[in-house]
């Protein structure tokens, strides 16, 4: 009997032990990267385009932060910082104000964007990726991640380093569907990443999952073929708006 209970005991210290090494909740600050110099390559050949890019920094960094328990997820805008006058010409860049809720339980996703000078406000499941596994493995913010590659719009691949010390399946935007945290995103399609900095165990408050709902009602579907149809003018630019929208 004796040695049952020790045994329980000890069997209790590794499993307080392998909970305490998980995060269950807490606040991310991510940083993302817009490479604009590789974006307007792909436009190379008109005059202006030269113009802007020696006016403007390489990169376009601006700041997220997801707040996060086991039941939502918010990812909103973070902290500002000094914008170049061509960023603030164009209102600091694409997807720059998107703001994200989603619940994981009931399994669905409310998003406030801004495109232009439109307003949306999505409604809609959470999205389902097929991701794939890889074997690299990097640390993002003191967390050991493995990497895994998806894919959205057929033909966009989504590059994504999560980590299972934070059991909670979701990530920047609308991303989400592995076992554990994004805690860094690529698309080098649109030549942009996002990187967890740093990761507060700090619990959030009710009023932290808050969202306005102000905008035209759409679901994704309805928000991706409003926006080509605008935009199907433009040709491959058009394609990259999409991209952006959907997120």
């Amino acid at each position: 009997m004796r040695k049952h209970t020790i045994l329980l005991i000890v069997l209790t210290i590794i499993a307080w032990r392998t909970t305490a090494q998980h995060t269950y909740y807490g606040k991310i600050e991510f940083e993302r990267k817009v490479n604009m110099h590789a974006q307007m390559a792909e436009m190379e050949g008109n005059t202006w385009v030269e113009k802007m890019k020696a006016q403007m920094p390489k990169f376009n960094t601006t700041y997220f932060d997801m707040i996060f328990d086991t039941s939502h997820i918010m990812y909103k805008p973070g902290r500002e910082v000094e914008a170049s006058n061509m960023f603030k010409m164009f209102g600091g860049g694409p997807a720059t104000d998107n703001v994200v809720l989603t619940d994981l339980h009931a399994a669905t996703v409310k998003a406030a964007k801004a495109v232009f000078d439109q307003k949306f406000f999505v409604q809609d499941t959470m999205r389902v990726m097929d991701w794939k596994e890889r074997d690299e493995i990097r640390t993002i913010a003191n967390y050991k991640c493995r990497k895994a590659v998806g894919r959205i719009c057929d033909t966009v691949y989504v590059v994504a380093f999560y980590t299972e010390d934070i059991p909670v399946s979701g990530g920047p935007e609308m991303f989400g569907g592995l076992p554990g945290m994004i805690l860094e995103l690529a698309i080098p399609r649109l030549h942009t990443t996002w990187v967890a900095n740093k990761v507060e165990v700090t619990p959030p408050k009710e009023t932290d999952f808050v969202i306005s709902e102000k905008g035209k009602k759409v679901n994704q579907k309805e928000l991706h073929d409003t926006i080509y149809d605008s935009f199907k003018k433009w040709g491959s630019m058009a394609n990259r708006n999409v991209w952006w929208v959907v997120l």
